[in-house]
């Protein structure tokens, strides 16, 4: 599959919204907005982040929008994130979008966080140079509970 990042088009959003709303998705992700399905936060978010100092992209697998990935934050506290619709999961999409990421932005460190029991999404970040430095716990909103997370950096 033919993996690109390109700016976010306001015809992704109806996508992104869906995709977000997976209830096994949703349940890996772990922390995510508190009500997935209220649309209005949904917008509020994405005007917030793409009129920030963001780098947000959309995630397209030969020319399907299947995902976004973003760096977000304070200089030096940087974080990545990134979202890939679960019917791709398992294909090297999230991998290949993360790589492109990281090139496009060489700022170090950036840091990412996920569920510890995300194995999917720890070995996604594994493989594009981020360590394991830091556990943490954290309400996870679309579990209900407090768990842990998995703190990983990326340097130089």
């Amino acid at each position: 599959m033919n993996v690109e990042l390109r700016q976010v088009h306001d015809s992704d959003l109806p996508v992104f919204f869906r995709q977000m709303n997976d209830p096994e998705a949703l349940h890996m992700a772990a922390f995510t907005p508190e009500d997935p399905a209220d649309r209005d936060a949904f917008d509020a978010h994405w005007a917030k982040i793409r009129s920030s100092d963001a780098v947000v992209r959309t995630v397209l697998a030969d020319g399907d929008v299947v995902g976004s990935a973003a760096v977000y934050g304070e200089p030096g506290e940087r974080e990545v994130t990134y979202w890939v619709d679960r019917a791709y999961w398992g294909k090297g999409i999230a991998t290949s979008a993360l790589r492109a990421l990281v090139t496009e932005v060489p700022e170090r460190p950036l840091y990412a966080r996920a569920a510890s029991d995300n194995a999917g999404s720890l070995r996604v970040l594994e493989k594009c140079g981020f360590r394991a430095v830091a556990t943490a716990s954290g309400f996870a909103n679309a579990r209900g509970a407090e768990i842990a997370e998995t703190v990983l950096i990326l340097e130089g």
